[in-house]
């Protein structure tokens, strides 16, 4: 007979080989991954706080994903030698109880007919007594072995590979009962043939044996409970013997016959017969009553076992689905999200609470069928109920840790929304204070100009520290992109005009102009933090050209127009030598004129200086008309 477990060896080892290439790409991966945190490590050296916390935050999660997918890698490559494992233990057995069959099954067809006389039937009897011994002795093995082809079945991932294994199990099993139907048969017609040799006595021995070791099989007090398998196993014996029960009645009534038959010719033996029959018709009546009250024992037996294996499985399954959702999801980090995803963890923690209940059942029904099980089923049993109830205690676990963190986020967003809202308030009193202040009228001394000044820059200070609390609330907020249409490719000169304006009004970077708020309380601190921040800026800048004016008034009080006249002369005989000299560079050859080529020349060759130069000249100019004027 060929062996058909090779294709399964095969399937094994090409699901091993792709196991093995993701393991090596995993570890390819874990290079990259030292890689990013290289990366990472650098930027946060050179970025700023918020940034860092963003890049730290990014590299923990790659860091707890590869360690996730390396968990899993190593959990399946086990997997899969422990599968490997079971399907050689399985071939093994397969092959050689197949062997093992298909030459008994040929020594049974080609074994020696049946003896005639009485001594031949006999030892052919103990040798088929002995076989039936042999083959009893194979059969913990048989077992065995149909349960690692179930569990096999079980864990298959193709309908390719669950349909291979079923072959393999139904070619041993009707291997199996063929072998068996055979030798009850041959034991069926040994006895046959012994008990019409004549010797009854020996007949009802053989019968009365075999009723002895079949009662105490069948008593009420031997368990039969147990997991499903156990269970398949017994009903398979009691099964097997019920046919062998049904063989041997027709043995019962030939010797009932012969029985009567001897009666009525008044042999000696005749009244010890009757008696014998007798014992032997009650005790196979209640052999026949034991059997079919085993049956009925055994179906509710498996009706149990198969409650029990359905509640255990399903209860495993519904389990391994919210550990796959508690240890493995995503806490989002919006409270919009956040909020969802607690919904959604309230609803699995309340099917994780009902799943309770299905546990206690299954203790309660686990205690129920130790009380009636099965030796070989009780190690088992005690297992699936300890598995359930720490598996059970183990996803409770993990939702409590999704709880805690669920809480401890959703309290970190709540204490970030009262540390803006305290920034809002204490922004909106400012503002009032410095809108209350704008609308009295600014002193005439300079002294308490000086008091007010002084105060601003108190205020100011305060601004400066608590600039340092909102970057910390702003922290989250996304930074602006800047588009290519944003930046200037080229820059054009600044006209006069433009001058003037920057040299009067110096650009102020705008505080928090770079963020992008995601939200409506964050849009708003950052609106109403410039807005202060302008509106403290542009009184400083008023309190400023208030005590310049001031200052001014002052001097202005006390002006001497001979002390200024003075001065200005002074000033004016420098500002002539300077223009002397810009006139003696543009007169290159000394003759005291400067013509109109010279002066073309030397505004281009000095583009850059023409601006300070055409302004000393004209300030030369104006100063001196007012001056004549005056």
């Amino acid at each position: 007979m060929p062996f058909t477990g090779c294709w399964r060896a095969a399937t094994l080892s090409e699901d091993r080989a792709l196991s093995t290439t993701l393991v090596n790409e995993v570890n390819t991966y874990g290079e990259k991954k030292a890689t990013v945190e290289n990366a990472g490590c650098r930027l946060t050296e050179l970025s700023r706080k918020e940034d860092c916390d963003v890049i730290h935050n990014l590299i923990m999660t790659v860091q707890d994903r590869y360690k996730k997918l390396q968990q899993r890698t190593a959990e399946r490559g086990r997997m899969l030698e422990d599968v490997k494992k079971n399907a050689k233990q399985f071939n093994e057995s397969w092959r050689l109880l197949v062997d093992w069959m298909t030459e008994v099954e040929q020594t049974l067809d080609t074994h020696k007919e049946i003896a005639v006389s009485h001594e031949e039937i006999k030892q052919q009897l103990t040798e088929q007594k002995e076989f039936q011994k042999l083959l009893r002795s194979k059969r913990p093995m048989y077992e065995a072995t149909l349960k690692s082809g179930r569990s096999l079945h079980e864990r298959a991932q193709t309908s390719h590979d669950r349909q291979h294994v079923e072959n393999l199990m139904a070619e041993l099993k009707d291997t199996w009962d063929t072998i068996s139907g055979k030798s009850m048969e041959r034991q069926h017609k040994l006895e046959e043939a012994l008990l019409f040799s004549g010797r009854f006595t020996d007949a009802l021995q053989a019968l009365n044996d075999w009723l002895y070791r079949a009662e105490p099989q069948l008593a009420e007090d031997v368990p039969v409970g147990g997991d499903k398998d156990i269970v398949n196993n017994l009903i398979d014996k009691h099964k097997a013997f019920q046919k062998e029960l049904g063989k041997r009645a027709g043995c019962i009534r030939t010797l009932k016959r012969s029985v009567r038959d001897l009666t009525r010719s008044s042999t000696a033996d005749a009244h010890w017969l009757q008696e014998q029959m007798d014992e032997l018709e009650g005790r196979w009546e209640a052999v026949c009553k034991l059997s079919v009250s085993k049956q009925d024992r055994l179906e509710a037996a498996l009706q149990q076992a198969e409650k029990f294996d359905g509640l255990v499985h399903t209860f495993m399954e519904r389990l391994t689905e919210a550990e796959r959702i508690l240890k493995y999801g995503v806490i989002p980090e919006e409270e919009e999200g956040l909020l969802t995803f607690r919904k959604q963890h309230e609803e699995s923690l309340g099917a994780l609470q009902a799943q309770a209940v299905d546990l206690e059942s299954i203790q309660c029904l686990g205690e129920e069928i130790l009380g009636s099980c099965h030796p070989d089923s009780i190690i088992t049993l005690k297992s699936w109920i300890s598995v359930t109830k720490t598996r059970y205690e183990e996803v409770q676990t993990w939702a409590q840790q999704q709880g805690q963190k669920i809480q401890a986020s959703l309290a970190a967003i709540e204490a970030e929304r009262e540390e803006v809202q305290r920034l809002l308030d204490w922004i909106s009193s400012a503002e009032e204070a410095l809108n209350f202040r704008d609308q009295e009228p600014l002193p005439d001394t300079t002294e308490q100009h000086q008091e007010l000044i002084e105060q601003h820059s108190v205020f100011m200070d305060e601004l400066n520290k608590k600039f340092a609390e909102v970057e910390h609330a702003t922290k989250t907020c996304k930074h602006k992109s800047i588009s290519k249409q944003q930046v200037s490719p080229r820059k054009r000169p600044l006209t006069s005009k433009q001058c003037c304006l920057y040299s009067l009004q110096p650009a102020v970077p705008l505080p928090l102009e770079h963020l992008d708020p995601q939200t409506p309380q964050l849009s708003q601190l950052v609106s109403q933090w410039q807005k202060l921040w302008l509106l403290a800026t542009a009184r400083q800048n008023r309190l400023e050209q208030h005590l310049q004016m001031l200052k001014e008034m002052e001097e202005f009080a006390n002006f001497d127009f001979n002390i200024w006249r003075k001065r200005y002369i002074q000033w004016i005989s420098h500002l002539k030598s300077r223009i002397l000299d810009v006139f003696r560079s543009i007169d290159r050859d000394q003759d005291g004129r400067i013509s109109q080529k010279e002066f073309i020349d030397y505004v281009l060759a000095s583009s850059k200086n023409l601006l300070p130069i055409i302004s000393l000249v004209l300030t030369s100019m104006h100063h001196s008309c007012w001056f004549i004027c005056n």
